[in-house]
């Protein structure tokens, strides 16, 4: 059904009268049914790991909108609490976890080869979604990209500049550098299973890549995104792969022919038109609608839509947000993007 599908199309280079539309978080929170499924589940981490329950949440707006494509309902935390750190969510507060600062910390980490065990039930989502998702909607795997996890593991929850990351790997390299690579190596591992499950193209979040700047961006967002492509691709020949260094600006030219993702996924710091003259010629992007319009909604929600359709229509593009949609969004006004998109 490859053919067929209108996302794999674009990532294979294609342009398209309308492209292929998913959205970042599809399945969340401001959806009630998606409230219902949690609340069924208990907890988040619970969802995370109950496979028909994260499979009907991924589901669900599929079901509800007809988007080109599933993302797989997981979470960038669960590669570090299969390596072995602690993880919890506190209510209205976010993720925590252990944190790894020290040397015997990192040395206290599991194995490669046993993340499998814990993630599991990850994989069984994957397979049943394969399974359940109409002929047409392409399945996208995901992980979080090495320096976006490690500054996770470092300060134990999301901080507003990374900053205890970036003190630890001016302070201690040799122990950054060795959690990206064990990080990395299991972001390898696990993107695999995801695939060897069904998913068809995965996506790699560099959500705070933009806090990197010059040789360090470069080091420790593109060279890690580049390793895990190329292994992705030589165990996995023609499964397209996705990358996204959030706020990276000038970082994203170049960013695809550099680590051989098929698609560059945009934020919304960036104009439409910029990212077409800069980064479109090397093949196809993805975005980059502001999430606060699926908030505010009206005609600048039709108005910049149109726009980012037009400033891209004359190379592949696949059509999404900047960011992910936050819980204060209108379900009308996804319904309205999506109207606008496909109206074209």
């Amino acid at each position: 059904m490859a053919e067929t599908k209108k996302l794999l199309r674009a990532l294979a280079g294609e342009v398209q009268d309308v492209p292929p539309i998913w959205m970042m978080r599809q399945a969340g929170r401001y959806l009630p049914e998606y409230r219902a499924t949690r609340a069924q589940a208990g907890d988040f981490l619970s969802l995370c790991y109950n496979p028909e329950l994260a499979a009907e949440v991924t589901l669900q707006p599929i079901r509800r909108y007809g988007f080109d494509a599933a993302i797989l309902f997981a979470d960038i935390l669960l590669v570090p609490q299969a390596l072995g750190a602690d993880l919890w969510f506190v209510t209205g507060e976010g993720p925590r976890l252990s944190t790894i600062t020290r040397h015997a910390e990192f040395d206290a980490l599991k194995p490669i080869d046993a993340i499998h065990e814990t993630l599991s039930p990850v994989y069984e989502t994957v397979r049943i979604l394969s399974r359940e998702l109409p002929s047409e909607t392409t399945l996208i795997g995901f992980a979080g990209a090495p320096w976006t996890v490690a500054t996770y593991m470092i300060a134990g929850r999301g901080t507003p500049d990374q900053g205890p990351a970036h003190a630890l790997r001016e302070s201690d390299t040799v122990l950054f550098e060795a959690l990206l690579d064990r990080i990395t190596a299991a972001t390898i591992e696990y993107l695999s299973a995801q695939i060897d499950a069904g998913a068809e193209v995965v996506k790699i979040f560099d959500s705070w890549a933009g806090s990197l700047k010059g040789e360090a961006f470069r080091k420790y967002a593109v060279e890690p995104c580049r390793v895990i492509t190329q292994s992705i691709k030589e165990r996995h020949p023609g499964i397209p792969v996705i990358g996204f260094p959030r706020e990276a600006g000038e970082g994203y030219i170049g960013f695809a022919k550099t680590t051989g993702v098929d698609c560059v996924a945009l934020d919304n710091s960036v104009s439409p038109d910029w990212a077409a003259r800069h980064v479109q010629i090397e093949g196809c992007v993805q975005g980059n609608l502001a999430s606060s319009h699926m908030v505010t909604g009206g005609q600048a929600l039709v108005d910049e839509t149109r726009r980012i359709v037009e400033a891209f229509s004359k190379g592949p593009h696949i059509f999404n947000l900047g960011h992910g949609i936050t819980p204060d969004a209108d379900p009308e006004n996804v319904q309205l993007m999506i109207d606008t998109v496909r109206a074209r």
